[in-house]
Parts: C-alpha cells; sequence; structure tokens
C-alpha cells in the first residue's frame, strides 16, 4: 500500500508520485552505506567492482531517476494535481551471465521504485546481487529501506526448465529481461498480464569513438579502464576503437601509447585462460592482416589495422581503426548500443544530425559508457515501472 506522495513539476503540469516511503530518506539510507562500503571490500567484489557501486550511490546519481521520469522535485504541490504515478506491482528481473555487477545496480534502481522485485540470477554468472543484498541488509540503517529489501526482494538462481520462470511472468506487472535474443523472446511469450509491460535488453555492441585531436593521456587511461573492466563480454565495452579522420599510422600510434600506459593502468596478475586466448588471438589477427601487440603478462591484443579488414574474436582484444565519420556510420553493427566519445567539439550540431539518422541508442563521453541509469536502449523501463493517472478539472 503506497503510503506517501511526492510532488514533482513534469511538463504535464504539477505530478504526485505515490511511494511506500520517502524516497529522499530512501537515497540518504542507500548514502549511508556508501560511507561504509569505503572502508573495505567484501571477498566476492573486485575493486573496481567495488568502487564503481560506491560510485553509483552518489545520492545525486540515485536522484535522477526521479527527476528524469517525474520533473523538479517540489516541497509541496505547485496548484492543482494534472497527473498521479503509482507503483505497477511487482517486478521480476532475468539477469545475463556475462555482467554479474548489472544485478546490483539494477537492485539498487529498482529499490527505489518500492516495489517487491524478483531477480533470476545468471546460471553461469558469479551472484554479486546476492553478496551486494547480504551486505546491504547487514548494513543499512534501520528504516523503511531496510525493510523493503528484507520483505520484498528475493535473488535466486534456476535453470532453463524450470516452472518458476512462468509463474514469475504471470505474477509480475513489469518484466525486464537482460541476455539473447531467443531467451528475451522465450519470456515475453509466457503468459503474463495484458496490462503489463515488458523490456528486453538482448545482444548489443558498443564502440568508441575518438579525434586525434582530443586524445591525451587522461583519454589513452580511460580507454583502457572501460574497456578492460568487462573485456569483450559486456554490452557496453568496445568492440573496436575507430579514429575519425585518421591515417592507419595514427592507429598505430594509439595502439603503441595504450600499450605504454597499460601495466601502469592495469597492473595485476593474468588469469592463464585469459593469457591463453590473448597468445591465440595474436596468431589469427596477424592472419587477418591486423597490426597486433601483446599487453605485458599477455593480459589483452592491442590490435590496428585498416577500416575493412575482418575482425576477430578474444575476451580482452581491443581492435584500433581508422576511419572517416561516413565510413564509422556506415560500419555500425546493426545491433549497436553505446559510442563512447573523446571528440573535439562533441556540442556541433552535425553530430546530432548524424545521431539522428543512424541506430546508436546512447552517445557519451568516453568514461560514461558503462553507467547505468533508468533510461536503457532507448527505453524509459524505471519510469514504466509506474503506471500513470490521469487527473481532470
Amino acid at each position: 500500500m503506497s503510503e506517501q506522495l511526492h510532488y514533482f513539476n513534469s511538463p504535464a503540469g504539477c505530478a504526485a508520485v505515490a511511494l511506500p516511503f520517502d524516497y529522499r530518506q530512501a537515497i540518504a539510507d542507500w548514502a549511508a552505506l556508501r560511507n561504509r562500503m569505503v572502508k573495505a571490500v567484501p571477498p566476492a567484489f573486485t575493486r573496481d567492482e567495488w568502487a564503481y557501486l560506491v560510485a553509483f550511490l552518489e545520492p545525486g546519481n540515485l536522484e535522477k531517476p526521479f527527476i528524469e521520469s517525474f520533473g523538479t522535485p517540489l516541497d509541496s504541490p505547485a496548484g492543482a494535481l494534472n497527473v498521479l504515478y503509482r507503483p505497477r506491482g511487482g517486478i521480476a528481473v532475468w539477469l545475463p551471465n556475462n555482467v554479474s555487477l548489472l544485478g546490483p545496480l539494477t537492485l539498487v534502481l529498482l529499490s527505489l521504485t518500492g516495489q517487491p522485485i524478483r531477480l533470476k540470477l545468471g546460471s553461469a554468472a558469479e551472484d554479486l546481487t546476492g553478496a551486494f543484498l547480504d551486505y546491504a541488509m547487514a548494513n543499512l540503517p534501520d528504516g523503511a529501506l531496510a525493510r523493503a529489501l528484507g520483505n520484498g526482494v528475493l535473488a535466486v538462481s534456476f535453470e532453463r526448465d524450470d516452472p518458476r520462470h512462468a509463474e514469475w511472468a504471470q505474477a509480475a506487472r513489469v518484466r525486464i529481461v537482460f541476455g539473447g535474443d531467443q531467451a528475451a523472446r522465450a519470456i515475453h511469450q509466457l503468459p503474463h498480464p495484458l496490462d503489463s509491460v515488458g523490456f528486453s535488453f538482448t545482444d548489443r555492441q558498443s564502440e568508441a569513438w575518438l579525434e586525434p585531436g582530443a586524445i591525451d593521456e587522461r583519454v589513452v587511461e580511460t580507454l583502457l579502464k572501460v574497456f578492460a573492466i568487462y573485456g569483450q563480454a559486456g554490452c557496453t565495452s568496445p568492440k573496436r576503437v575507430i579514429l575519425l579522420n585518421a591515417s592507419q599510422q595514427d592507429a598505430h600510434d594509439l595502439r603503441d601509447r595504450l600499450l605504454d600506459a597499460w601495466p601502469r593502468v592495469l597492473p595485476g596478475e593474468t588469469p592463464m585462460h585469459v593469457a591463453s586466448e590473448t597468445l591465440m588471438a595474436e596468431q589469427w589477427a596477424r592472419a587477418l592482416g591486423w597490426a597486433p601487440l601483446r599487453a605485458p603478462g599477455n593480459a589483452g591484443l592491442l590490435a590496428s589495422g585498416a577500416a575493412g579488414l575482418q575482425a576477430f574474436e578474444a575476451q580482452m582484444a581491443l581492435r584500433i581503426q581508422a576511419a572517416t565519420v561516413e565510413q564509422a556510420l556506415a560500419g555500425l553493427p546493426p545491433n549497436i548500443q553505446t559510442v563512447g566519445h573523446a571528440l573535439e567539439h562533441p556540442e556541433d550540431p552535425a553530430w546530432q544530425r548524424r545521431l539522428a539518422g543512424s541506430r546508436i541508442l546512447r552517445f557519451v563521453p568516453l568514461g560514461e559508457m558503462h553507467y547505468f541509469g533508468s533510461r536503457w536502449d532507448g527505453q524509459d523501463f524505471w519510469r514504466q515501472c509506474f503506471e500513470t493517472v490521469e487527473i481532470g478539472r
């Protein structure tokens, strides 16, 4: 039962959002947890994963879904109420196998909708969702958010033929599926309430577009970091780097700069399977005409080459090519998601026109490629966890 109304100045006029708790207090509770998180990293998480979560829980970041979805917060109604938003009901989420950190991020965002949440964990992924939920329940301040998580969140793993898939789809008012096309299609074809909504976040690819004049040491380090956190496994990781309006020598030079920065930016031991795959990928890349160089300890492969070369794949392999803007747009994969950029003039209206004629869903600064928010793959999934009540006069 929703107990509190929160008011916003929206494009539709004065809006109210019904929630079972004070969302500002819930954000403050997450911030209090954040203050504890900076003291130690739990064993289930890498230092980078934990640092990402700490940054994600910044209060301004958690308030963004409300502002983006409903408008400017108000302390009291500004005139007559024009629209009311209320939670749809239960939310069911099917998480992927390849990006374990997505579970905790989704949990945090959806917790702010005040609705029961069921999260089906990837059967082959590390259970960071359960580990983070346990940590949160042990360290959150006593209050409405802790009660909501304790009573209304379930994170479990089960197999493809488990009857709980159908049970969850039938009970949920919101279905969110991360994973392959076939898995998403199968979930949404299960019987579900006619007034429910469903979102599919399926196989996507991302790229990094850089202009030579915008590349400095900070850009080089940022590119390595956004690539290395997931390698080629994450949909927001760059599958390749495009140097815009540059030469093939510029691509070779960027490869060398990335190689020089690698041990400084990405120190540490290399897993055996990554090292072995890197060695095989080097041979494959060279046979296709690329100019590959291995990172120290065989931790990854950086390969530069001409625009039309055939692609090769490896978890920690990054392809670097020079191309015109027109070639970059024409070469986008059909399932393009994010383009992370380092441009001299990203505010140029020409970029807006290019985006309008492309399939790109996110066009963001390089360091924001992995940012997960209330909009994803061009869909306002967080806003759609609420249904709209129009109020006439």
